[in-house]
């Protein structure tokens, strides 16, 4: 009998140790993340010449500070990260290196601005780190045999510059285009993809073309060389600073040309209302995202979620913001990544669910635009629809255009 007692209980023990040793097993995690805490680290311009995009890095800290305050993701309380590196690219090599050598993130999220996520692409994938939903459209960021940790967020410029020419084709055929640039991966994706919609006509129809430095104090005098050559269309892929600076000059110089702007410098409070909302009218670009200012969508669940949100966890930001709304877009997709991974927060795993995406709504999404991703393909935002400022805001229209071009 007591033998038998001592087979019970040792096979009692076996059991449990089993059934605890399976419950470890589901649970694999990498550097930066543990059964209460998941580490996330980025960088933004709290300082510098594009500190206006300072307020998506806050946007960002009180989204997960609201994702904790709501019981954190899987029970996993969200430690981000968050480093101000001037929008520098050497400042930016700096503070990342801090954030995976030192703080030991799980993964960096929406480093802002081109030459700060080109600068730290390389290194970033050397140490098999994921670099998610970088803030920047350019292609580079959306090559998987290149590199496979890294994923864009924004519209691919490439894409967006194409949608741009045919659009100019359509209506503007006889334009003399005057082509004004950021002299970084920006500026000239977006070049590369008007010329290539406007294929063998660009040499024709593309009458000047100027690009400014990041550290140039003005840009006025690239505006007077685009208008002396006798452009009627501005074709304006800049950043918020230098676009204000741009609608600015036109409006001194009675220049009345067709105005195409980029949709990184359409935030009505970073641009149009330091450069006149006046001045701005008529200005044309593309969007993804609901617009906090349009009237439209003031009973709509996802603004009213968004304005909520901002009322509670950011009330010294501005609701209003383009900015903020797509810093709100951008976390509540990095939040359904990591819940989809559940307990393998590995990097390998974020990655996987990252390039899985189908059908994915954001709540601030124009109805009908959707995220998928693959493995071969990296892109976050392929859909997207025209929009025109008509003083006071952004008016949509048009049907949405996907750019179904594979880069």
């Amino acid at each position: 009998m007591r033998d038998n007692l001592f087979g019970l209980a040792a096979v009692s023990t076996i059991a449990v140790a089993l059934s605890v040793g399976a419950a470890h097993a589901q649970k694999k995690y990498d550097t930066g993340a543990t059964d209460t805490e998941i580490k996330i680290g980025a960088t933004a311009p709290f300082s510098g010449p594009a500190s206006s995009y300072a307020t998506i890095g806050k946007t960002h800290s009180a989204y997960f500070k609201m994702i904790n305050d709501q019981g954190g993701i899987n029970g996993r309380k969200i430690n981000f990260i968050q480093y101000d590196d001037a929008y520098s690219p050497p400042k930016t090599v700096e503070q990342v290196r801090k954030l995976v050598e030192s703080d030991e993130v799980l993964l960096t999220f929406q480093i802002i601005g081109t030459p700060p996520n080109s600068a730290v692409q390389k290194y970033l994938n050397i140490k098999k780190v994921p670099q998610l939903f970088a803030a920047t459209g350019a292609s580079r960021f959306s090559d998987p045999k290149r590199y496979p940790w890294t994923m864009g967020f924004n519209p691919n410029y490439q894409s967006e510059g194409r949608i741009y020419g045919k659009y100019i084709l359509t209506n503007y055929p006889n334009a003399k285009i005057g082509i004004l640039y950021q002299n970084d991966d920006l500026g000239r994706d977006y070049v590369t993809g008007i010329k290539a919609a406007l294929g063998d006509k660009a040499k024709t129809m593309i009458v000047a073309e100027t690009s400014y430095e990041l550290t140039d104090p003005t840009i006025d005098s690239q505006i007077v060389k685009i208008k002396s050559a006798g452009a009627d269309l501005l074709y304006d892929a800049s950043t918020p600073k230098f676009a204000a600076q741009a609608i600015k000059k036109i409006a001194d110089l009675g220049w009345k040309p067709v105005h195409i702007l980029d949709i990184n410098a359409t935030s009505v409070g970073a641009v149009m209302k330091p450069a006149g909302l006046e001045n701005s009218k008529g200005i044309i670009s593309t969007n993804y995202g609901k617009d906090p200012l349009d009237p439209s969508w003031k009973d709509d669940p996802g603004m009213k979620k968004y304005f909520e949100f901002m009322a509670k966890y950011y009330p010294d930001g501005d609701k209003d913001s383009s900015f903020n709304s797509y810093a709100y877009s951008t976390a509540e997709l990095l939040v359904h990544i990591l819940k989809a991974c559940g307990d393998d927060l590995t990097r390998k795993n974020v990655m996987k669910q990252a390039t899985s995406l189908k059908d994915f709504q954001g709540t601030l999404s124009l109805p009908g635009i959707l995220n998928n991703t693959s493995p071969t393909d990296y892109r976050v935002n392929k859909q997207l629809r025209m929009m025109k400022f008509d003083g006071t805001r952004w008016q949509l229209f048009g049907p949405i255009i996907t750019d179904d071009a594979k880069s």
